[in-house]
């Protein structure tokens, strides 16, 4: 659930129609987004206290997670706050209130330029104070809403191994190996460095939320591996054999079923059998406007999970079932 391309969680009526939806098509889980372009799509005090503004302005009218939550329980569906820009404050937008407030903790490339991708801007994901506050949030929500799960993703914990530039992370691992980062951003001890710690940030969402409630469940929502820690520092692999993700869920995004069937295969070389368990099916079925998967394409990479041992699958995004 997204407010890009979709109007699902503007009104407490489109809400509703949203849960009939997920009742009809016998959805179980509602992965709803919470943070979005450097705004909480929920009222929120920590953002607040930051940037002095409370919530994304087109939804200040109500809070669409409250909402959310009292409807879907009602079905016994459960309800995920899914992070999903994570590190990323903006897209594309200069302006953004967070660059001029906390210039300190911006991602920097090599060349010293504000830290882009895909024109995603980044923090330093490495950088204290950009994970207290992402921590603050996902602490808030579990404090203040019945939640069933937290979600980070390809940008949670993450951040593009372009980045590490920045005067602090030059310092620190400066002082660590006596000699300055590399030169080539993917020099695989610099990807190793970089990754090892972010996955530490992962533990300490992972602990944090089980020490407010341990039945709140922390799944992530990476890209495939390895390009997933070749571009954005995200070993995922490490994250369920360290015990730190209760489920996984790598967007297994591809258009027909012999390049989506190659990708699942390489599970089998990345996880134990037993580990495979904590694996379920990202799966893109639909993309703006310009894309739906077909039906008997769905159905072939639902049967080849099934062979493979995966047990679920999470659909990107509501709007494919919305009609």
């Amino acid at each position: 659930m997204t407010n890009v391309g979709s109007d699902a969680l503007k009104s407490e009526k489109n809400i509703k129609k949203l849960i009939n939806d997920c009742k009809k098509y016998r959805i179980k889980n509602l992965f709803v987004v919470v943070w979005n372009k450097g705004f909480t799509q929920y009222p929120s005090e920590v953002l607040n206290r930051y940037i002095g503004i409370r919530q994304e302005p087109l939804l200040a009218h109500f809070d669409p997670l409250q909402e959310l939550i009292e409807q879907a329980h009602k079905e016994g569906i459960k309800v995920h706050a899914w992070f999903e820009f994570g590190f990323s404050f903006a897209y594309n937008d200069p302006k953004s209130p967070w660059i001029k407030k906390y210039p300190e903790w911006l991602g920097k490339d090599q060349q010293g330029e504000l830290l882009k991708k895909n024109n995603f801007m980044w923090w330093n994901a490495l950088h204290p104070e950009p994970q207290k506050f992402l921590l603050e949030l996902i602490e808030e929500v579990v404090k203040l809403y019945d939640i069933d799960g937290i979600q980070g993703d390809d940008r949670l914990p993450a951040m593009p191994s372009e980045g590490g530039y920045d005067p602090y992370t030059r310092a620190l691992y400066t002082q660590e190996f006596k000699a300055p980062p590399p030169s080539d951003h993917k020099q695989q001890d610099w990807i190793l460095w970089r990754s090892k710690q972010l996955s530490s940030f992962g533990k300490q969402i992972y602990d944090r939320v089980k020490s407010l409630d341990p039945n709140v469940q922390v799944s992530w929502a990476p890209s495939i591996y390895p390009w997933s820690e070749q571009e954005y520092l995200q070993a995922w692999p490490d994250w369920i054999k360290g015990g730190y993700a209760d489920f996984v869920i790598p967007q297994f995004y591809r258009y027909n079923i012999k390049d989506y069937s190659k990708i699942i295969d390489q599970i089998d070389e990345q996880l134990s059998t037993k580990e495979r368990e904590k694996i379920y099916a990202g799966v893109l079925t639909s993309l703006g406007g310009g894309y739906r998967i077909k039906d008997s394409l769905l159905v072939s990479m639902i049967n080849y999970h099934r062979s493979k041992g995966i047990q679920g699958e999470v659909f990107f995004y509501y709007e494919t079932f919305n009609r």
